[in-house]
């Protein structure tokens, strides 16, 4: 007796899925406005001015060159002397800010994590209400404030003023990481002998780690990126960071689209870099912040 073969069954249709295809077509509508105007940077950053500025547009140069990035690195032309002073400058205050934020935030976020004292919680909401504010609200006081101090045209002025930004931030980042530690551990330190510093450091720093290198990569990326406060406080060329430098590339008769957005690429380097090398870090600091042990 031999089987008889049955006829394949016909898949199944699924059902129109319209909040799938609702949300793939919101991630392609952000591609396309995140990735179109990076991609735009880059081509007209290898265009002569002459095809910048040619109408119609043409996405491809016909003679691409990286003479404008030249012009920006090389210390012996004007433009260039000019773009790395801009750039050192950033580079030194967004550091600066960034090692003296984590220094402050660290200790005060683990005193609002681990220590029960009058008023915590009214003193860490009055951290939080310094964000909820504009940050122009705050302009003309501090510059008034960085003139009476004799920082205006300093770095110093952007530095202080990028910490009292950045600070609120970071210490209620750090703190939901040092919540997520369990005490028990820093007891167990203790009692085998471990003053409370010790435990703090040896017990609570390697495992908050992921989480002050993302707070770290934020106040970076806020310190690197700012513009008003920067184009307030400081008028003296020496002193120009980035954001602000970048503007001589517009003049009174025409505006050097290349070399602006060479710059413009030469810029988002720094901050590309630093996320790509600690990535595995930013994501861990993520996941961990979204899970409570």
């Amino acid at each position: 007796m031999t089987a008889t073969p049955q006829p394949a069954r016909r898949a199944a249709r699924k059902p129109f899925d319209g909040w799938r295809w609702a949300g793939r077509l919101t991630i392609l509508f952000l591609l396309v406005f995140t990735v179109l105007p990076m991609a735009w940077m880059v081509l007209t950053s290898i265009k002569t001015q002459f095809a910048a500025l040619q109408y119609p547009p043409q996405w491809w140069p016909a003679e691409p060159t990286l003479a404008n990035y030249w012009r920006l690195i090389n210390p012996a032309d004007s433009t260039g002397r000019e773009f790395l002073l801009y750039f050192w400058n950033s580079l030194f205050v967004s550091l600066t800010t960034t090692i003296l934020g984590v220094v402050v935030a660290v200790p005060a976020a683990y005193a609002f994590s681990r220590f029960r004292f009058p008023g915590r919680q009214l003193l860490f909401f009055a951290v939080l209400v310094r964000n909820m504010f504009p940050a122009v609200v705050f302009l003309m006081p501090l510059f008034l404030l960085m003139r009476w101090m004799g920082l205006v045209n300093t770095h110093g002025s952007l530095i202080l003023t990028y910490l009292t930004f950045g600070l609120p931030l970071s210490i209620w980042l750090l703190k939901g990481f040092f919540d997520n530690i369990p005490v028990q551990l820093e007891q167990a330190a203790r009692i085998d002998g471990a003053t409370r510093f010790q435990a703090f450091l040896l017990i609570v720093m390697p495992l908050s780690t992921p989480g002050i290198i993302a707070t770290s990569i934020f106040s970076f990326i806020g310190a690197w990126n700012e513009y008003v406060y920067a184009y307030t406080f400081l008028s003296k060329q020496d002193s120009m960071t980035l954001p602000v430098g970048i503007q001589r590339f517009f003049t009174e008769f025409a505006t050097d689209w290349p070399g602006l957005m060479a710059a413009t690429f030469l810029m988002s380097v720094p901050v590309v870099v630093l996320f790509l090398v600690l990535q595995k870090y930013f994501v861990r600091a993520l996941t961990e912040g979204a899970v409570k042990h």
